[in-house]
């Protein structure tokens, strides 16, 4: 009926004296980190990569579409906004390219997004939409509302619709201002079909302004002689239960080419494992995926007065896995990552791992930082696994002092490594994790290891065993103290060991261009060599360093 509906009115569109300018529209989309989150087992960045891909096939031609994303490039950063694909006509491949690389990991600025996608629509100046999916809330200290007031009373004919993905109801209303303030819709997504519902009105069915004459040529089509000629159905195992309603099924319906294979655009597409629907009669393909990762094509043929049955049997099991850093665990640990592997398929999940895999082997890799867990699962098909992945990590709490009882170290600039108790023949050890800033964390393996700690020119290290699952406070001494220097009017100041070589020559500690230099030194004696512009000779000076206290030169 819509194929027909819609011939008759890019007639009367044809047949209309004045040309209709296509409608500009900027997709908005969130790939902050919380897109990692699941829906029914499937990430949320999957399903919107699915979805987009699906939809954007039926984009009218003449729609200047694009796209925005914020928080795929930065954790932390408000300002990790990008316009991805830039307003045009034929952007559907370029924006469907674009989403299947992405990689959540960042905040949700979705105020200064929406406002960034308006001008660039020239909101003030054109007709613009923006579709803004979003899963999370602001998180910029921006005001949604009141930004959605300030453009709609700026713009020509601006038009904002949100889709909040897994937002709860008390957290659409929070972002929903954004729609209603501008004229357009609040649409709550909390499934891969209400999604596909959602982007299909605001993208691909977004309405075009068009002569009154062109509606009121349009015809119904008249109704099929049956409800409908075509039931597909899909199972988990032979003779198992219908997977009905479950939105983990995806289905693409091709025309079928000569060969028996998909050709051409996708005729229809559902998230349910069980759909009806209809076609004029011909030979056609059904494309089958479960979850993403298991995909069947069943040939069929519609045929005047009958109801073909096209059916898929995906031999395959529903899987859980609960990741933990100790059996005794009760919660599953929200960092660790689940890859999963079979069929030549692998992807990664974080935190507990709901997914479908085909009967057969699948291989496990648990992964808590350096800590790693390898298993080898067997599935039968229609069968319901639920496991648990212990990973065995340790957590260290780094903490630094400058001496022994004395002052901790309170300092970004400390830079803490766990290394292997034994060391290579070499002398030196291998790296197991790091990281900077005193009361930091590190994830480290069960077993005995040794902390480092250094901060400018001092370093220190102590010995340490850990448990599985176990958070342990290890404290470095760093037996340091601090060395100022103040050399007015100097331009390079350099710190040399006290003590000289065999050689007569001094070791250098550390230098630095300019008129101050401050280090953390051993204790010890020092000498400080200043040296100026021009004519003016070079000056030293000696110093002491103890450990826990701070010291200040002034070299005249």
């Amino acid at each position: 009926m819509r194929l027909r509906a819609a011939f008759m009115l890019l007639a009367g569109l044809l047949a209309a004296t004045e040309t209709i300018a296509a409608d500009k529209t900027m997709i908005v989309l969130d790939a902050s980190g919380s897109m990692w989150g699941q829906i029914g087992g499937r990430s949320k960045i999957e399903i919107a990569r699915e979805t987009l891909g699906t939809v954007l096939k039926s984009v009218p031609a003449g729609t200047e579409l694009g796209l925005m994303v914020y928080g795929h490039r930065e954790k932390g950063s408000c300002s990790d906004i990008e316009l991805a694909v830039a307003p045009g006509t034929g952007t559907g491949e370029a924006i469907t390219s674009f989403v299947s690389g992405l990689s959540p990991k960042g905040k949700t600025p979705l105020t200064q997004s929406v406002e960034q996608a308006a001008d660039i629509l020239k909101y003030t100046e054109d007709k613009a939409t923006v579709v803004l999916v979003t899963d999370g809330l602001e998180t910029c200290e921006a005001d949604p509302c009141a930004l959605a007031s300030a453009l709609e009373s700026k713009g020509v004919d601006f038009t904002t619709h949100v889709v909040g993905f897994g937002l709860t109801e008390e957290e659409g209303r929070q972002v929903a201002c954004l729609a209603e303030n501008t004229g357009g819709k609040y649409f709550q997504a909390s499934d891969a079909s209400q999604l596909v519902a959602a982007l299909t009105e605001t993208v691909a069915e977004a309405p075009m302004s068009k002569p009154a004459e062109a509606v009121a040529e349009a015809e119904p089509e008249p109704e099929p002689a049956v409800a409908f000629n075509t039931e597909f159905d899909s199972v988990l195992a032979e003779g198992g239960p219908s997977l009905g309603d479950n939105d983990n099924v995806f289905w693409q319906v091709f025309k079928a080419d000569a060969g028996g294979k998909p050709a051409g655009d996708t005729l229809e597409s559902q998230y349910k494992g069980k759909f009806s629907g209809n076609y004029p009669p011909g030979q056609y393909v059904a494309v089958a995926t479960l979850q993403s990762a298991i995909r069947r094509e069943v040939p069929f043929e519609v045929q005047d007065g009958a109801v073909a049955k096209p059916f898929v049997n995906f031999d395959a099991g529903h899987v859980t896995i609960h990741p933990k850093r100790t059996p005794e665990d009760a919660e599953d640990d929200a960092n660790a990552g689940v890859e999963i592997a079979f069929g030549g398929y692998s992807t990664t999940y974080y935190g507990t791992a709901r997914f479908y895999a085909s009967a057969g082997e699948l291989k496990l890799t648990g992964k808590i930082g350096p800590s790693i867990v390898a298993e080898t699962v067997a599935v039968k098909a229609g069968e319901t696994i639920e496991r648990d992945l212990v990973i065995g990590s340790g957590v260290v709490l780094n903490k630094a002092v400058y001496a022994e009882g004395g002052t901790a170290v309170d300092s970004g600039n400390v830079f803490f490594e766990v290394v292997a108790a034994s060391k290579n023949i070499d002398g030196t050890r291998k790296s197991i994790a790091y990281n900077y800033g005193t009361g930091t964390k590190l994830d480290v393996p069960p077993g005995e290891h040794v902390l480092t700690a250094k901060l400018g020119s001092a370093t220190g290290e102590i010995p340490f065993t850990i448990k599985a699952g176990e958070m342990k406070e290890v404290t470095v001494n760093i037996n340091a103290g601090v060395l100022a220097i103040t050399a007015p009017g100097a331009s390079f100041i350099e710190i040399l060991s006290a003590t000289k070589d065999i050689q007569g020559n001094r070791k250098s500690m550390s230098y630095n261009y300019g008129a101050e230099w401050q280090d953390t030194l051993p204790p010890g004696d020092y000498v400080v060599n200043v040296k100026y512009e021009g004519d003016v000779a070079p000056k030293e000076a000696k110093a002491t360093v103890k450990a826990g206290e701070r010291s200040e030169v002034t070299v005249q």
